[in-house]
């Protein structure tokens, strides 16, 4: 569950029965079992596959940020990729924003599901919209020249211009916005719509980013949050969405 991937694929990885895992498998279970980096690098090799170099966006969390993550379990908290891909959700987050763990692949990404209009909880006003487009598409322009490697970065990129004309618009036409976080609005079933503080900590050292949600103590926005602490993913419905920063 914490990998992403299924019971029996992982039963036939441990008894040798399923062949050329991908570095995308490999990742995810390195990040399950908080390997540290020469266990991952060794992981891969098991694998027969190297890990993922410089040029490429780099999706280890490291141990150290790992317990940064286990003190922050009352807060809603995800942690995503220079590419904006989710990497790691908690139980909170999956109670505010939809449960993302039977997301796979480019559904993991947040500017991947937001032009290609995923369903979202996150409620923006026009405004509030235009900035976002602006802001993921400068974001994802300023990873690609950072990793120019990056061949499954360049796939997402040619995805969106090729299925989103609003993407393909904003990139050609070269948009400059920052991504940054916000005070967001969000409906949530069974608790209605509640404001939250969302603060943006980036971890330089790894170019990943860990994205919090919050509320004043005392606010009608506090009460709302302890609620949907209290009834979890079960009771308020299973539909994934992934709005990360938006």
């Amino acid at each position: 569950m914490l990998a992403g991937i299924s019971a029996d694929y992982l039963t036939r990885l441990e008894q040798g029965r399923a062949a050329n895992p991908s570095g995308q498998v490999v990742e995810a279970l390195t990040r399950a079992l908080r390997l540290s980096g020469d266990e991952r690098a060794y992981l891969y090799g098991l694998a027969e596959l190297v890990p993922p170099g410089p040029q490429v966006v780099p999706g280890f969390i490291t141990p150290s940020v790992q317990r940064l993550l286990d003190r922050l379990v009352d807060a809603p908290v995800a942690v995503h990729d220079a590419a904006m891909t989710l990497l790691l959700a908690n139980p909170m987050y999956a109670a505010l924003m939809g449960d993302p763990s039977g997301l796979r692949g480019i559904e993991r990404n947040d500017a991947w599901r937001f032009f290609m209009g995923a369903p979202t909880r996150v409620r923006h006003t026009r405004e509030e919209r235009s900035a976002c487009e602006s802001g993921m598409v400068s974001q994802l322009r300023r990873t690609a020249a950072r990793y120019p490697a990056d061949q499954r970065l360049r796939r997402l990129i040619a995805d969106m211009r090729t299925h989103s004309g609003r993407f393909a618009e904003l990139w050609d036409a070269g948009a400059v916005g920052r991504f940054e976080a916000w005070h967001k609005t969000i409906e949530v079933p069974q608790v209605g719509l509640l404001t939250l503080d969302c603060d943006l900590l980036r971890l330089e050292h790894s170019d990943l980013y860990v994205v919090v949600y919050s509320a004043e103590p005392g606010s009608q926005a506090a009460e709302k949050l302890e609620l949907v602490s209290v009834l979890g993913t079960q009771d308020l419905g299973s539909t994934p969405s992934l709005p990360g920063l938006r």
